[in-house]
């Protein structure tokens, strides 16, 4: 995200926050962690930087995903089924 919009916006992460209307912690996290991005937070990013938001929720899908899969044994659920 810095690479494809803050930079070559002459954007940092404060002055984005403020057009993304999100704190500046948030997208710190989202910019330097790679912090996952909720729908609405990619639909605000998507809006302010004007690229489409489908892809972005692809990519953190892509991203998390995976992620889950390795807890997999720690997600515990109860089975349903119809009547």
């Amino acid at each position: 995200m810095r690479h494809e919009c803050l930079e070559p916006l002459g954007l940092f992460v404060t002055t984005a926050a403020q057009h993304v209307r999100v704190s500046r912690q948030l997208l710190s996290e989202l910019v330097n962690n790679g912090t996952a991005a909720s729908a609405d937070k990619a639909i605000r990013l998507t809006r302010a930087f004007g690229s489409t938001t489908e892809p972005s929720l692809g990519l953190q899908m892509a991203y998390d995903l995976p992620k889950a899969r390795r807890r997999l044994d720690d997600i515990n659920v109860e089975g349903v089924m119809a009547t």
